[in-house]
Order: C-alpha cells, then structure tokens, then sequence
C-alpha cells in the first residue's frame, strides 16, 4: 500500500495566483512565477525567499532552470533568459505574437521550447539565440510541451484545441497528430526514468490518457476521472504521478497501473474565501521526487511529503 502524502510547509510572498515552478538541478532551490509578474527564488530545504525577480510585465506561466540560467515565459509575449549570477536578463527571445504559456528546455543540447497563445511551439537555440523551428499546426493555445531523455529527437505539444501533436525537432515537422481528448489539454507529464517510454495527458473533463512513445499510441486511460479541471500534473522516480486540479483537488496516481490511491485537497489560506483560490495552477516534484511543490491560486506555495 503506498503512502499518504500530507502538507508540511506553506509558503508566502507572492501577491497574486502563482502560475509556474522549476526546481533547480542541484535540488538546493526552487523558482516560481506568479500573476503579480515577479519571479522568486526559494531555499528547498528551509522554504526561505533567497530573491525576488522583475522584469516581466503579464503573468509568468513557464520556469526552466539550466546551469547558471533561468528561462521564464510570460503573458506579457517575452521569454527572458536570466543569469542567475548577475540577477539580471541577459537575453529576450522575440517572435511569439501572443502571451507565452509554457516552456522547456531540451533534456540533452541547449534547445528551448515555447508555446503560446498565438498556436505555435517555437524552437530556440540557446547559444546562439536564434530561432530554429515554428511547429504551427495548433489551431488554439499551445499550452503545455515536453521534452523526453528517452527521445530526444521528439517533442511533444498539447493544445487548447483538444490535440496532442508529436514534433520531429531535427525537421520541425509533425509525426502523429492525437486526437483522443474531447476537450482542452493543460498538462502533460513523463516519467522522468530515461528507460519509460511514454507520457500522459490531461484534460478539463478529467481525463487523464497515456500514450507511447514514439508513435503515440493510446495505453490506457486512467481512472477514475477527476471530474475536474486539471492543471498540472508531474511523476517521481517511483512511479507517483500527482495531478493538481481547478478546485484544489490533488491527486495521487500509480504511474503504471493508473490506480489512484489517494485524493487530497489544499487549505485555502485564511483571507482566500473564493473556491478560484482553492486552483492548484503548476505543480512539480523536487530532484529526489520526495518532496512536491504546488503552486495556488490563494497566492501560496505548498509542499508536501510522503507521511
């Protein structure tokens, strides 16, 4: 019987929803983006704020981390990248038309990949800064992509248009267009074991599919249905795959038999009493996967761990 997982830390300092998190690679801190348009960077171990950053003026919606660099997508159509030394940008990547809703950093060379409300996945060579690829083909917001160490010649996009596409990043072109969800596509997420060739997907009816890699074919459908907006969603090394939904819903889910075995709800914090404020809008495990970070629509971030 696997273990519950409880909240043990709550974290404040954001002044509007927080929409977006990354952990940093030697798992000693964490960054997250709100609608109040800062960025802030948190101990891990002690939850403290170590610095808050600005520059963007809409909501931050993506974080990646890479070396010494941070990479942040907005609302506001940028993409920053940060030297996380100096405390300052260094670089913004322009081409979106649209605000920018997600990113992520290719798991081998240093490629970016952005997605927008303008339908298209742009790629972006880091070293150089230029542009590489526009994957268009969505016909709404492309609001979540993922990069997989299993593939690394894959990209995959999911869409506000209820498809999921799988990119070829060497010729930019589509290999499989899915069409299994009826409804928005939010999340996505893999297991992050090089050896696990497959993804899942959710969308705002609750359904969460999981699909291999790397032609897309439909393994199963996970059940029973959230019957929820889902937001977010992320795996451990263990196979533990959390889902956070629009009413404060997390769920809990064995990655391979798609069992759920826990259902949680956050606290909405004293002076949150709207249910919006109960969303759980981005969530990720840290490097060990033995500790989560949600980040809320009450304006916190909230960790949690197996009991």
């Amino acid at each position: 019987m696997e273990r519950g997982w409880r909240n043990y830390r709550v974290i404040s300092g954001h002044s509007g929803w927080v929409r977006s998190v990354a952990v940093d690679p030697t798992n000693t801190w964490f960054c997250t983006g709100s609608a109040d348009r800062t960025i802030k960077i948190w101990d891990l171990a002690s939850g403290r704020l170590k610095l808050t950053l600005t520059g963007h003026v809409g909501q931050i919606r993506g974080l990646g981390v890479r070396n010494k660099n941070m990479f942040s997508a907005s609302e506001d159509k940028q993409v920053k990248c940060w030297d996380l030394e100096q405390n300052k940008v260094i670089h913004s990547f322009h081409g979106h038309l649209h605000g920018v809703y997600c990113l992520a950093l290719h798991p081998t060379i240093d490629v970016l990949f952005t997605g927008s409300r303008d339908c298209v996945c742009r790629v972006w060579d880091i070293r150089t800064k230029t542009h590489i690829h526009v994957f268009s083909g969505h016909e709404n917001t492309v609001s979540s992509v993922l990069t997989l160490p299993a593939h690394p010649q894959v990209v995959v996009t999911g869409s506000h248009d209820s498809t999921i596409k799988l990119w070829d990043i060497r010729y930019g072109k589509t290999m499989e267009t899915l069409t299994h969800h009826k409804k928005t596509i939010r999340a996505m997420a893999h297991h992050p074991q090089g050896h696990c060739s497959s993804f899942a997907s959710a969308s705002t009816d609750g359904n969460i599919k999981k699909f291999n890699l790397p032609n897309g074919q439909l393994l199963h459908n996970m059940l029973p249905q959230q019957m929820n907006i889902i937001n977010a969603m992320a795996v451990n090394d263990e196979g533990v795959m959390a889902t956070g939904g629009d009413n404060g819903s997390l769920w809990f889910w064995d990655w391979t038999s798609g069992h759920n075995f826990q259902q949680a709800r956050t606290k909405v914090q004293p002076g949150s009493s709207m249910d919006i404020d109960a969303a759980i809008y981005a969530l990720t495990y840290d490097v060990t996967g033995t500790i989560l970070i949600t980040c809320e629509g009450d304006k916190t971030i909230k960790m949690w761990k197996q009991r």
